[in-house]
């Protein structure tokens, strides 16, 4: 692990290019021909103080984009009840729930992880729960019944305002 300073320099130059430590491994062996293991590269980065970039992370995809709703579209299970909730952008800010209201149960329904009712803007029943891989049920009253986008938008926010106060 004995690198004089020619060699130093350059691994300091690959770490600022952004290579990884198994890159850099390759590149000391093809290039200066010094064997490391890659444990001995990274000490060696260590020790010399440098620090390797991570690659970028995807940047989180904000709910209501198109990329959200292209993402639910394609058949993905999301995997918390937030990020259930959180696919559609509310027309209302989250605290005001218009004309729908939602209740949680104090005891789920078998299979749930939470569940309750909600009454929409025409007055409406159903019942709703999540389960533990976070999808939503829905379960009208009545049979056939289609809730107006609007109101579906609205009990999205309540509901998911409802749930945060529960720790959800």
């Amino acid at each position: 692990m004995n690198l004089d300073e020619a060699q130093r320099k350059k691994v300091a130059e690959w770490i600022s290019e952004g290579l990884k430590l198994s890159e850099i491994q390759t590149r000391l062996i093809s290039e200066l021909g010094v064997s490391l293991t890659y444990m001995e590269v990274r000490l060696l980065v260590d020790d010399m103080k440098l620090t390797p970039k991570d690659a970028e992370r995807p940047k989180p995809v904000e709910p209501g984009s198109p990329a959200s709703s292209s993402a639910l579209a394609s058949g993905s299970q999301p995997a918390a009840a937030s990020s259930a909730l959180s696919a559609a952008k509310p027309a209302q800010p989250a605290g005001s729930t218009g004309t729908v209201s939602v209740s949680v149960d104090r005891l789920a329904v078998p299979g749930a992880v939470v569940s309750g009712k909600v009454t929409f803007s025409d007055g409406n029943l159903a019942a709703w729960q999540l389960d533990q891989a976070g999808r939503l049920g829905f379960a009208p009253q009545q049979p056939g019944y289609r809730p107006p986008a609007s109101d579906l938008q609205q009990f999205q926010a309540a509901l998911e305002t409802e749930l945060g106060k529960m720790g959800f």
